[in-house]
């Protein structure tokens, strides 16, 4: 059964618009993993939605604090939190898109600074036995 779904995904899967002369390699992984690249491509679009939706609520926090002047504690750490994963997404990100093939570095980049302490994820792409929050004030 699992094995007729995934015979479905890599049928399903157009990969023609990477097969030229120079991507040719690329799109036989592509081909071989298939499935594998849909179930990430799919994780990652669906915890980039679960942040355009965090800095939504993140902006009506913005917008209620400009028209009343406060908020309460608790969409106050709402506001922190997804402004620091604003920050790095942007940090992250942004190099990352303007450097080729430096994407290739980004795994190794998140590991090594997670053994330093360093946080680089923005919290929709955290699992849940990651426990890091930002620090109590």
């Amino acid at each position: 059964m699992v094995e007729e779904k995934n015979n479905k995904i890599k049928e399903d899967i157009d990969f023609s618009y990477f097969e030229t002369q120079e991507t040719w390699e690329f799109s036989e992984k592509l081909k071989k993993h298939g499935t594998k690249a849909t179930e990430v491509m799919k994780t990652f679009v669906s915890k980039m939605g679960t942040e355009a939706k965090e800095t939504h609520e993140a902006s009506k926090i913005i917008v209620k604090f400009l028209k009343e002047g406060t908020v309460n504690k608790e969409e106050e750490h709402e506001l922190k939190t997804q402004i620091y994963d604003l920050f790095k997404m942007a940090g992250i990100g942004i190099p990352f898109m303007l450097i080729p093939g430096s994407t290739l570095l980004m795994p190794f980049l998140i590991k090594l600074a997670n053994k330093r302490g360093i946080d680089l994820l923005p919290s929709a792409f955290k699992t849940d036995d990651d426990d890091t929050d930002l620090p109590e004030e």
